[in-house]
C-alpha cells in the first residue's frame, strides 16, 4: 500500500527570522510527517538550519497558487511550541522539529515529530475547482520537469472543474498560475 500524500502549506524560518511559506506533499508515517523537498530548496534549507517547521491546512487555494506566482503576503501568527509561523486563517496547523535526516542529492528526507497541534475552524470540503486550483499549482511547480503536451492536456481537464464550480477566490488563483505558466512558457521562447 503506497503512503498517502497530502497538500499542505509549510512555513519554516529564514535566518532572518522571517517566515518562508511554500505548497508542499507530505507524508504522514504513523504518528510522523515526512517532508522531502527537492534540492535546491529554501524549505530544506531553513529546516536543516532551524530544524522546526508548521505545516498548515487551508481552504483558501489562493495560498497555494500564490506561493507559485509571488503573492505571499498572507497574514501569519506566531506558532505555540516553536520559533516560527503559522497561517493566521488556517483550518489547522501542526508544528513539527526534525528528528532524522536521510541525506539524498536530490531529494532529503527529514522526518518530523509534532510537538503541538491545534484545530481553528472546520473544513467543509473542497470543490471541484480548489482541488483543480490544487493540481495546476503542482503542476506548475514541475514545470521544469514536464513535457508541454502533458501540461496542456491536463489543464484542458481541469478547466472543466474550474468552468463548472469556482467561485471568485479560485478563479483568482487559477489566473495567478495561468500567468505564471505563460511567463515561464514565453521565457523558454526567449
Amino acid at each position: 500500500m503506497s503512503e498517502r500524500i497530502h497538500e499542505v502549506i509549510v512555513i519554516t524560518r529564514n535566518a532572518d527570522g522571517s517566515a518562508h511559506i511554500a505548497p508542499m506533499g507530505i507524508r504522514q508515517r504513523e504518528e510522523r510527517w515526512l517532508i522531502a523537498p527537492f534540492r535546491p530548496s529554501r524549505t530544506l534549507d531553513n529546516l536543516l538550519r532551524e530544524g522546526t517547521a508548521s505545516i498548515n491546512t487551508t481552504d483558501d487555494v489562493r495560498v497555494y497558487a500564490g506561493c507559485l506566482s509571488g503573492h505571499v503576503d498572507w497574514p501569519l501568527t506566531a506558532c505555540d511550541a516553536i520559533a516560527g509561523h503559522r497561517l493566521e486563517h488556517a483550518l489547522s496547523h501542526q508544528e513539527l522539529r526534525v528528528e532524522q535526516v536521510k541525506e539524498d542529492p536530490q531529494r532529503p528526507e527529514l522526518l518530523c515529530v509534532p510537538l503541538h497541534q491545534a484545530n481553528h475552524r472546520p473544513f467543509s470540503g473542497y470543490n471541484r475547482a480548489q482541488a483543480a486550483v490544487i493540481e495546476l499549482a503542482i503542476l506548475v511547480s514541475r514545470l521544469h520537469m514536464l513535457e508541454a503536451e502533458k501540461v496542456d492536456r491536463e489543464i484542458a481537464y481541469l478547466q472543466i472543474a474550474m468552468d463548472k464550480t469556482a467561485g471568485n477566490e479560485e478563479q483568482e488563483a487559477w489566473d495567478w498560475l495561468m500567468q505564471r505558466l505563460h511567463d515561464f512558457r514565453r521565457r523558454q521562447c526567449a
